[in-house]
C-alpha cells in the first residue's frame, strides 16, 4: 500500500504573542496565551486622618487602541535554503489601505544587494522573497518594528521583532514523476540521482517548486485525516508511522520512506507523497535543509499554491507584485 499525505500542520514558526516566543505547533495534513497584568482601584489611601476628604475620581481616559500582534515569523533563525522566504503572520487582519505602510516598517537588511518585494498571502500574511533565488552565503535581517504602526482596523504595533538567518549552499531536488527519478544538485554540480514513486493518477502529486518547510525523523499518517479513507481497511485507508520524513507542503506532501513501496522507482505508489528507499530517504534526511527547493514535474495535479507551505516560487514575478503593497525594491546593505 502507498502511504503518501499525512495529517494536517499548521504554519511553522515562532508564535509571537505580547513578544512571548513559542514554537508553533504541528501536525500533518491533506489537505492564548493571556497577559498576566495587575490593576488598581484607583483610590489613594489618605494619611491625615478621620478629617481627610475622599479622594477624586480620575478625569476618565480614551483607553489605547488594541495591539496588532505578530503570531510567527520565519525564518526564525540558522541557515537556510535558497528558495526560503520570509514569512510574517499578523494576529489580525491588516486592511489593504494600510499595507504598503506595514511592509515599510518590515525592514530587510542584507549582506549583498537583492532585489525582493513582499506579497500578501490574505489580510494576515505577507511573504518577501527575491525575483530570483537568494544567493548563497547572503546574510539576512528582517526587522519588524511594528511599534505605532497602524493596521487599517483599528490596531497599532506594540512590539519590535528581529530575526537573522543566512542562505546556505544552493541544495536543490528535481522529481520527475513519469522517470520515477530525484536528482540532487548542491551549486549546480550534481549529487545523487535516486529512485522514487510519487503520487498514483487517482491521487497525485503537487507540481511546481515546494520549498522544504522542516524535517522530522518519525510522522504519524494517516488517510482519515486528510479526507481520503476513514474506514479501516478500505483500499485506500493507512494509518502509519513513517520514518525521515521531509515536509513539503501544510497540506501533507512529504518525501520519506513507506514501507508500502519499500523499492521505489517503477509505480506511482502513493497519496500524493514522494518515496523513497529508506537508505536513501535517510541520506535526504540528513542532507536538506529548511528552504531548499524541491521542484516536482510530470504530475497531472497542477502547481501548489503558493501559500501551501512555501510554495511562493510556483507564483510568477508579475503576479507576485500585484499583491505587493510597495512593490519591488532593493534591500538595505549592511
Amino acid at each position: 500500500m502507498g502511504v503518501g499525505i499525512g495529517r494536517r500542520r499548521r504554519n511553522i514558526g515562532v508564535a509571537l504573542l505580547a513578544g512571548a516566543l513559542l514554537v508553533g505547533a504541528t501536525a500533518c495534513g491533506g489537505g492564548s496565551d493571556s497577559d498576566a497584568s495587575g490593576s488598581s482601584d484607583g483610590k489613594a489611601q489618605s494619611s491625615s486622618g478621620a478629617q481627610s476628604k475622599p479622594d477624586a475620581k480620575p478625569s476618565p481616559s480614551k483607553p489605547a487602541a488594541p495591539p496588532m500582534l505578530l503570531d510567527t515569523i520565519t525564518p526564525r533563525g540558522g541557515t537556510v535554503g535558497v528558495a526560503q522566504p520570509i514569512s510574517v503572520v499578523f494576529s489580525d487582519s491588516v486592511a489593504q489601505s494600510a499595507r504598503a505602510d506595514v511592509e515599510k516598517h518590515l525592514k530587510v537588511t542584507t549582506s549583498k544587494s537583492v532585489t525582493g518585494a513582499w506579497h500578501w498571502f490574505s489580510d494576515k500574511r505577507v511573504d518577501f522573497r527575491p525575483e530570483n533565488y537568494w544567493p548563497s552565503g547572503t546574510k539576512v535581517k528582517i526587522d519588524a518594528d511594528m511599534t505605532g504602526v497602524k493596521n487599517g482596523n483599528g490596531r497599532v504595533g506594540v512590539h519590535a521583532y528581529t530575526h537573522d538567518f543566512t542562505i546556505g549552499d544552493d541544495v536543490e531536488a528535481k522529481v520527475s514523476v513519469p522517470g520515477h527519478t530525484m536528482t540532487i544538485t548542491k551549486n549546480g554540480t550534481t549529487v545523487r540521482t535516486l529512485p522514487i514513486d510519487a503520487g498514483s493518477p487517482q491521487w497525485p502529486s503537487w507540481d511546481g517548486t515546494m520549498a522544504v518547510i522542516d524535517k522530522a525523523k518519525e510522522v504519524h499518517m494517516t488517510s482519515c485525516s486528510v479526507g481520503i479513507s476513514c474506514t479501516k481497511g478500505a483500499k485506500d485507508y493507512y494509518d502509519e508511522t513513517l520514518p525521515w520524513d521531509v515536509h513539503l507542503t501544510n497540506s501533507g506532501t512529504y518525501i520519506h520512506y513507506s514501507d508500502g513501496d519499500p523499492y521505489p522507482g517503477h509505480s506511482y505508489g502513493s497519496h500524493g507523497c514522494v518515496h523513497l528507499s529508506m537508505a536513501d530517504a535517510k541520506w535526504f534526511f540528513n542532507y536538506v535543509k529548511p528552504g531548499d527547493p524541491v521542484t516536482i514535474t510530470g504530475s497531472p495535479r497542477g502547481k501548489a499554491p503558493g501559500d501551501n507551505g512555501y510554495a511562493d516560487y510556483n507564483v510568477s514575478w508579475s503576479d507576485w507584485l500585484k499583491d505587493s503593497g510597495a512593490g519591488a525594491t532593493a534591500t538595505t546593505v549592511a
